[in-house]
């Protein structure tokens, strides 16, 4: 069974964007972007979402 993602493509090109990964993502696709830089866009979602449900 295919998972499917919980966050927005938009959203992730925004971070992506925000975090300066970007143009990996624009030129190679998002198997290029490093786990570390991955893991950041994780955890500025989480940082997002975790302030909308406090708001």
């Amino acid at each position: 069974m295919a998972r499917r993602g919980m966050m927005s493509e938009n959203l992730k090109y925004e971070i992506a964007k925000e975090l300066g990964v970007y143009n990996v993502v624009k030129s190679e696709g998002w198997g290029s972007v490093s786990s570390r830089d991955c893991g950041n866009i994780v955890a500025k979602a989480i940082e997002i979402a975790e302030r909308n449900v406090s708001k």
